[in-house]
C-alpha cells in the first residue's frame, strides 16, 4: 500500500485557534498575573493631601496617609508588590535625608511594613537623585563629576536604614560600579541576611525618564547621567553588567526602561540565573495615556498588550504604574 503524500493530509489551519475568546485563552502562552506586578509609590514630606503628578495622569505624590491607602488597595488588589520613592523637604549635596532615621522614606517605610507587610514585597528604590540639591545620583567630586567610591559608602548606610525601617528588598538604582557588593557586605555586617537586593542592573539613559523626574523631583540641576547610565547603542554590556550584578549578590536584576529594550529583556532572561524584572517607565505610562486621551488608541487593550510583551520577552517581574489597576482586572 502506498504512502500518503503529504499533498493528501488535511491543511493546517492556526485560525482554529483564534476563533473565540475561550479558545485563544487556552492556547495561551503568556500569562501576566497580578503577583508579577509591581506597584511604585510616591511620597513627600511636608504636603497635607495628594498631589498630582501632571505629565502621570493618575499618579500622585502621597501623603503618609494617602500612601497607606494605596498600598492597602494594592494588597487587596493582589499585585505581587511595591516599590518606594521619595522626597524629602529639605535636600543637601550628599542627600542626608535618604538614610534619616526619621526621615519620611524611613517612616514611609515602617508605615508600609506595618500596613501590607505580611501581604506583598516592601521595596525601597535605593538611589540620591530624589535627596540631593544637585539632583544626581551620588556624591560629587569638586569637578562635579560623581565619585564612584564615595557613593557607595553613602548607598551602605542607605541600605541598613532601609532595612531597619522594614524593606524587604533594597533596590539600588544610580548604576555605580561595585554598588551590589558593597551594600550586600552592609546589610550582612549589620545583620540583615535575609534583606534581598534587585539591582537595577541594565538602567539606560533613557528620554523616557522624563514625567518620573517631576513624580520625584530629582531632575539633575547640570549635565546628565550618560556617564553612569548605559548607552542605548550598547547591547553586550547589559549582559556583562547583569553578570557582574549576579556574581556581587543581586538576587534579582532589572532592565529599564522596557518596552523600547524587549531586545535586552530577552537576553537578560535567557542568561541569567536570577529572576528578570522590567520597570515600564514613565515615558511609557504617559504617552498611552496621552494618546488614550486623545482618542488614537484603546487604553485598556494598550496596557494590555504591552504588559503581555513585556512578560513575553521574558521579564517575570514587571514594575508598572497600571500594577492596582490591572491586578483588579485581572482578578
Amino acid at each position: 500500500m502506498a504512502e500518503p503524500s503529504p499533498a493528501s493530509f488535511p491543511a493546517a489551519r492556526p485560525r482554529r485557534l483564534r476563533r473565540t475568546a475561550a479558545l485563544r485563552r487556552l492556547a495561551a502562552q503568556v500569562d501576566v498575573r497580578p503577583a508579577d506586578l509591581v506597584q511604585p509609590l510616591f511620597v513627600k514630606e511636608g504636603i497635607s493631601e495628594p498631589v498630582p503628578v501632571a505629565s502621570m495622569p493618575g499618579v500622585a505624590q502621597h501623603t503618609r496617609d494617602s500612601l497607606r491607602k494605596a498600598a492597602a488597595e494594592a494588597a487587596e488588589a493582589g499585585v505581587g508588590g511595591l516599590i518606594l520613592f521619595g522626597i524629602p523637604a529639605a535636600k543637601d549635596d550628599r542627600g542626608s535625608a535618604a538614610d534619616d532615621p526619621d526621615g519620611i522614606v524611613q517612616a514611609a517605610l515602617r508605615d508600609l511594613r506595618a500596613e501590607v507587610g505580611a501581604r506583598l514585597v516592601v521595596m525601597a528604590d535605593l538611589c540620591l537623585c530624589e535627596y540631593t540639591d544637585h539632583g544626581h545620583c551620588g556624591v560629587l567630586t569638586p569637578g562635579r563629576d560623581v565619585d564612584n567610591d564615595a557613593t557607595l559608602e553613602r548607598y551602605q548606610a542607605i541600605a541598613v536604614a532601609q532595612a531597619r525601617a522594614g524593606a524587604h528588598v533594597v533596590a539600588p538604582s544610580g548604576m555605580m560600579d561595585g554598588q551590589v557588593a558593597a551594600i550586600r557586605q552592609a546589610l550582612d555586617g549589620a545583620g540583615f541576611a535575609d534583606v534581598a537586593i534587585c539591582a537595577y542592573a541594565v538602567k539606560y539613559a533613557s528620554g523616557f525618564y522624563g514625567p518620573f523626574r517631576d513624580a520625584a523631583e530629582g531632575a539633575p540641576r547640570f549635565g546628565d547621567r550618560a556617564s553612569y547610565q548605559q548607552d542605548p547603542a550598547r547591547r553586550e554590556e547589559a549582559l556583562r553588567e547583569v553578570m557582574l550584578d549576579v556574581a556581587e549578590g543581586a538576587d534579582i536584576v532589572m532592565v529599564k526602561p522596557a518596552l523600547p529594550y524587549l531586545d535586552i529583556v530577552g537576553m537578560v532572561a535567557r542568561q541569567a540565573s536570577v529572576p528578570v524584572a522590567a520597570y515600564q517607565v514613565s515615558g511609557e505610562y504617559a504617552m498611552i495615556e496621552a494618546a488614550a486621551a486623545a482618542g488614537w488608541l484603546d487604553r485598556d487593550r494598550v496596557i494590555g498588550e504591552t504588559l503581555t510583551a513585556i512578560k513575553r520577552a521574558g521579564a517575570g517581574i514587571i514594575l508598572t504604574y497600571w500594577a492596582t489597576e490591572v491586578a483588579r482586572r485581572l482578578a
